[in-house]
């Protein structure tokens, strides 16, 4: 599969050395690694979630946060994208980044492979959105409409638990039942 990056993010990938992901990294979710006690999380990048599982063509359930691990695996071993920082907030041990894949031979030699729009247009990835429910990145967001319709990789089994709306609703229900709670005495 050959998708070639696109937006911001992966143009000013070549304004800086990035890093290589360790082979010693621990990959914890299929957006998310750690590596030397600091995780690593594809920006933009939202994988299906651990727990959730999906039919799968031959009727077994699978753990559709499994399946998008895989694929971020896979990715990452096949391509050997480089890494940048896009943000490291400072109240987290989190830093986010994005990590671009350059073809050194073949029909897309020169062509750089952004890893979050391949996970998503590979459809072992969703588009994160913000909390009002609009795309972190919209790149991103049209990857998996494409993917979407195209019915590529999860998106190909119609109970694929879409996380977006699993984290959204449980935002809306955590905030509906702190605003219909008393208020805690003092």
């Amino acid at each position: 599969m050959s998708v070639v990056a696109s937006g911001s993010l992966a143009q000013d990938a070549g304004a800086a050395r990035g890093f290589a992901i360790s082979p010693m990294a621990v990959f914890e979710t299929g957006d998310s690694w750690t590596d030397g006690g600091v995780t690593h999380r594809l920006y933009g990048v939202q994988a299906c979630l651990r727990g959730t599982n999906f039919t799968n063509a031959s009727g077994i359930r699978r753990d559709c946060g499994e399946a998008s691990l895989a694929m971020l695996v896979a990715l990452i071993r096949d391509l050997q994208p480089q890494c940048h920082q896009a943000a490291a907030p400072s109240h987290s041990q989190t830093v986010f980044v994005f990590c671009v894949a350059t073809r050194n031979s073949g029909a897309g030699a020169g062509s750089r492979i952004d890893l979050g729009t391949a996970l998503i247009a590979s459809g072992f990835g969703f588009a994160s959105l913000a909390t009002d429910g609009r795309p972190v990145h919209q790149p991103y967001f049209v990857a998996q409409l494409v993917a979407a319709r195209a019915k590529v990789g999860l998106w190909a089994y119609p109970d694929v638990p879409e996380p977006n709306a699993i984290i959204l609703r449980s935002l809306r229900d955590g905030a509906s039942s702190a605003s219909s709670s008393p208020a805690a005495p003092q």
